[in-house]
C-alpha cells in the first residue's frame, strides 16, 4: 500500500535538507553558482526626456562599477551590510532562471559582489500553486494573437514540480525554503502566498524549516472583487488565499498597518479595483456563466447588461431568448458610493477583506494571470521592512513586489523562470520610472544542469561528445581532438556538396560562441586533416552581435547551429542518449539590422538618431507553437518583422562588456509611438559630447524571449 503524504512528508523534508546542504557546501568552491549581468537598464521611457546620464561623470562611474579584467558589474557595499543597512551604491536586480540557482548565487556572491547571506529582510514569494494550471502565453501581434506553450525549460520544471502531485511539489519547495532562510537577516520575516490545494502541506514543511515557534500568523485574503453572488454553484465558492508568515527569530519587526474603509477619492479608488462608471455609477462586469437567457432578459431592464466589442444585444421576446451581434454578453453589478471621508479603524486581524483582487480592467493589470494587487504588497512591505530594507521575491510573475517595493524606497531582488514573466518585468519597471538596476541571468546554466544530469565530477567533454552524437557526428580521433569537441559527418550534404565531409564543432557551455571561435573554425576546416569541405559550429551562448559576425565573415562553408537550451533536462527526462537520439533539432539564429546612425553635436551634448531596419528570425520550428499558430506567426514574419519585437534598448558608448541601456521603447509605451502593438521604430538618444568615434550598441527582444544585437562604430558627428 503506498504510503501517504504525511507519511512521505519527512523524507520529502530530508532529501530536501540534502539538497540544500549540497549547494551551500559548494558556496566556497570555484564551480559555485554565479550571475552574469545581461543589461543594466537605465529607465527613461520618454525619448524625448534628458538622458539621465548627462548628469554623471560616465568615465568615472565606469571605473567604480566595472571589474578590470572580467567588465562584470560590481556592486560596491559597505563592509558591515548587516540586515536593514544600506549601501549607497545598491543596485536591484532582475534575475532570469532558475530560483534555486539564483539563491545558490545570491548566498555564494563573488569578487565583485558580497554573498547575501543573512542580508535579506524580507521575502514574499507568490509560488504557483495549482496544478491543472495552463502556462500557455498569449502573444498579441497586429490582426494575430498566437498562443504560445512554455518553454521547453518552463515545461520540465512545471512537470518536475508536479509529477507526483503534491509530494513532487513540497519536493520543489523544501531546498528553497531553506536557502531562502539563510539568506534571512536575523531579523527577517517571510510571507508564503499559497492557495488551498497545499498551503496546509507546505505549513507542515515552514514549520520544519523555520521553527513552530517562529510562526507568526496566517493571513486569510479575501482575493475576488464582489461580483454579486452566482446564480447557481456546486459549493460554497473559493475566493481566498492563505498568506504564511514565519520569521527567522524573535527579533523581527513589525511596523504595524491601519485599514482605510473609505478612500478621500472614491473615484481613484474604484478605477484601480477595475471599476467602471455610467450614468448610473460604478460597476464591474462578469461572464453570464449561469444566467438563463429569461435571467438575462430581467437584467436588460435594469440596464445590467453589456454586450463586448461594440456588439449589440438582440432579444427575442416571443421565444425568450438572447443572443449577442459581435462580442459576448457581460453582467453588471453596480456599487455604492458612500461619501469622501476617510475611516481608520484599528490595526487590521488576520482576515483581509478590504484589499480587493485585480480587477480586469485595473490600470496597473499587466495582464499577467497570477497578478497581485498592489495595495496588498504595501500592506506586507510597510508591516515588515524597514526603511532602506531589502526584499526578494523569487517569484517574480508581474513584478508587483519589485514594483511596490521602488515605490516604497526598498531595495530589492526579484527572479522567475519564465522568460515573458521577466519581459513583463522590465517593462513595468522602466514604465515606473525606477532607478537604475541589473537584468542578470544564470551564469553557466548549462554546466549546472549537466552536473545535476551527469554528476558533479562530468567534464565538458563529455558534454560536448552527447551534442556531436545527437547530431549525428562521430568524434575525431583523440589524438586529433584532445578537447573531445570535434565530430566528423561524411557524405552529407545535396546537390553540388553530396558526398561532402563535414567537420563539427560543439562548443562549450561556459562561454560565449562569437568571432573568435567561427574564425577557430574555419581554420581547423582548413587544415586539420588535410582540409574539409565544410565545418558547423554548435553553440550554447552566443555574442549578441553573432549575426554581424556572421554576415560579416560571408562564408558559404560556414554553418551556426543553436543548440537546445533545453538539452540536457530533455536527456534527463528521457533516460539516457539512445531514447532521445532523432528527437532534437538544432536551429539557425536571429538577427537585426539598423540604418546608418545619424549623430550631430552641440556645445555639451550631442543627439543619436537610430532607426530599425529589419528583423528576421531564423527559425520559427523552433517557438513552441501548434501548426496554425505557427501560419499566424509566417505571415507576421512576411509583412512585418519589426511588429515581432518585444523590446529595444541602445547603449551609445558599449563597451563590449556590459549592455547599458539609456534608451529604451516596448510594447505597450505609448510615450514614442502611440502604438501598444508596435514599438517605436527610431530612438532619439541626448547624450553628453564625446570627441571622436562612438560605439553604439542596439539590442532587441522579440514577442518570445530572443535577443540580438547590433554594434557599430559612428564617427564623429557634425556640428549644428
Amino acid at each position: 500500500m503506498p504510503k501517504s503524504l504525511l507519511e512521505q512528508l519527512p523524507e520529502i523534508v530530508a532529501n530536501g535538507r540534502k539538497e540544500a546542504e549540497k549547494i551551500l557546501e559548494n558556496l566556497e568552491s570555484r564551480h559555485r553558482v554565479t550571475l552574469q549581468t545581461r543589461e543594466v537598464v537605465l529607465p527613461a521611457k520618454d525619448s524625448n526626456v534628458q538622458d539621465w546620464v548627462t548628469t554623471q561623470n560616465r568615465e568615472t562611474q565606469r571605473e567604480a562599477v566595472f571589474h578590470p579584467s572580467q567588465g562584470n558589474l560590481i556592486a560596491p557595499v559597505q563592509a558591515t551590510l548587516d540586515g536593514a543597512s544600506q549601501a549607497s551604491t545598491w543596485t536591484n536586480r532582475l534575475i532570469y532562471g532558475d530560483n534555486l540557482l539564483a539563491m545558490a548565487a545570491l548566498l555564494a556572491g563573488d569578487e565583485n559582489t558580497p554573498s547575501l547571506r543573512g542580508k535579506v529582510d524580507l521575502i514574499y514569494i507568490d509560488p504557483p500553486f495549482d496544478s491543472k494550471a495552463d502556462y500557455r502565453t498569449k502573444v498579441n501581434l497586429p490582426g494575430v494573437e498566437l498562443e504560445q506553450k512554455p518553454t521547453v525549460i518552463e515545461q520540465f520544471a512545471y512537470s518536475d514540480t508536479w509529477s507526483d502531485g503534491t509530494a513532487s511539489y513540497l519536493a520543489m519547495i523544501t531546498p528553497r525554503l531553506i536557502l531562502m532562510r539563510e539568506l534571512l537577516a536575523n531579523t527577517g520575516s517571510i510571507y508564503v502566498h499559497l492557495d488551498w490545494h497545499v498551503g496546509h502541506y507546505v505549513k507542515l514543511v515552514m514549520d520544519e524549516v523555520f521553527g513552530k515557534d517562529m510562526f507568526r500568523n496566517e493571513i486569510t485574503w479575501r482575493k475576488g472583487v464582489v461580483r454579486g453572488m452566482k446564480v447557481h454553484a456546486e459549493f460554497f465558492p473559493n475566493n481566498a488565499d492563505k498568506i504564511f508568515i514565519y520569521t527567522k527569530s524573535k527579533l523581527a519587526p513589525w511596523f504595524g498597518a491601519k485599514v482605510k474603509y473609505e478612500e478621500l477619492h472614491p473615484e481613484e479608488r474604484f478605477r484601480e479595483l477595475g471599476y467602471q462608471k455610467d450614468e448610473f455609477g460604478y460597476y464591474v462586469s462578469s461572464a453570464r456563466n449561469d444566467y438563463t437567457d429569461e435571467s438575462v432578459i430581467e437584467l436588460a431592464s435594469q440596464n445590467r447588461v453589456l454586450v463586448t466589442s461594440g456588439g449589440k444585444l438582440e432579444i427575442d421576446f416571443t421565444n425568450r431568448t438572447v443572443k449577442a451581434t459581435k462580442g459576448s454578453i457581460r453582467i453588471k453589478a453596480y456599487r455604492e458610493t458612500r461619501g469622501n471621508s476617510i475611516v481608520e479603524v484599528k490595526t487590521p486581524d488576520n482576515v483581509w477583506i478590504d484589499v480587493a483582487g485585480m480587477g480586469n480592467n485595473s490600470d496597473a493589470n499587466t495582464g499577467y494571470d497570477t497578478q497581485k494587487p498592489t495595495r496588498l504588497l504595501e500592506r506586507i512591505i510597510n508591516a515588515s521592512c524597514p526603511e532602506n530594507g531589502l526584499i526578494l521575491d523569487i517569484n517574480g510573475g508581474s513584478g508587483t513586489t519589485a514594483a511596490v517595493a521602488e515605490k516604497l524606497g526598498r531595495r530589492w531582488i526579484t527572479s522567475d523562470l519564465g522568460k515573458p514573466a521577466c519581459m513583463i518585468m522590465r517593462k513595468r519597471l522602466i514604465d515606473q520610472d525606477a532607478k537604475p538596476f541589473l537584468y542578470q541571468a544564470i551564469g553557466d546554466y548549462q554546466v549546472e544542469t549537466a552536473k545535476a544530469t551527469l554528476g558533479r565530477d562530468f567534464k565538458i567533454g563529455d558534454l560536448a561528445q552527447i551534442v556531436l552524437s545527437l547530431y549525428g557526428a562521430l568524434p575525431l580521433n583523440p589524438d586529433d581532438n584532445p578537447q573531445r569537441n570535434l565530430g566528423q559527418i561524411a557524405g552529407m550534404g545535396s546537390g553540388a556538396m553530396r558526398g561532402s565531409k563535414t567537420l563539427v564543432l560543439a562548443d562549450s557551455p561556459n562561454k560565449l560562441t562569437g568571432a573568435t571561435t567561427l574564425k577557430k573554425a574555419q581554420a581547423l576546416r582548413d587544415n586539420l586533416l588535410g582540409g574539409w569541405d565544410r565545418v558547423v559550429v554548435l553553440g550554447w551562448n552566443f555574442e549578441p552581435s553573432i549575426g554581424e559576425t556572421i554576415s560579416a565573415l560571408n562564408d558559404s562553408r560556414l554553418e551556426v547551429l543553436v543548440i537546445p537550451p533545453d538539452l540536457m533536462d530533455r536527456l534527463k527526462k528521457k533516460g539516457g542518449l539512445d531514447k532521445l537520439r532523432g528527437q532534437v533539432r538544432f536551429s539557425s539564429l536571429q538577427y537585426l539590422t539598423i540604418h546608418p546612425i545619424e549623430r550631430k553635436t552641440s556645445a555639451n551634448e550631442e543627439t543619436l538618431t537610430v532607426k530599425l531596419k529589419n528583423y528576421v528570425l531564423l527559425s520559427p520550428e523552433a517557438i513552441n507553437l501548434d501548426e496554425a499558430n505557427r501560419e499566424k506567426l509566417q505571415a507576421v514574419i512576411n509583412k512585418e518583422p519589426l511588429a515581432l519585437i518585444e523590446y529595444w534598448a541602445v547603449d551609445p558608448d558599449y563597451d563590449g562588456k556590459v549592455f547599458r541601456s539609456v534608451w529604451q521603447d516596448y510594447r505597450g509605451n505609448t510615450a514614442n509611438d502611440g502604438d501598444e502593438l508596435r514599438v517605436a521604430t527610431q530612438a532619439v538618444v541626448i547624450t553628453p559630447k564625446k570627441d571622436g568615434s562612438r560605439r553604439v550598441c542596439v539590442r532587441v527582444v522579440d514577442v518570445f524571449g530572443f535577443e540580438a544585437e547590433v554594434v557599430t562604430t559612428v564617427p564623429a558627428g557634425t556640428a549644428r
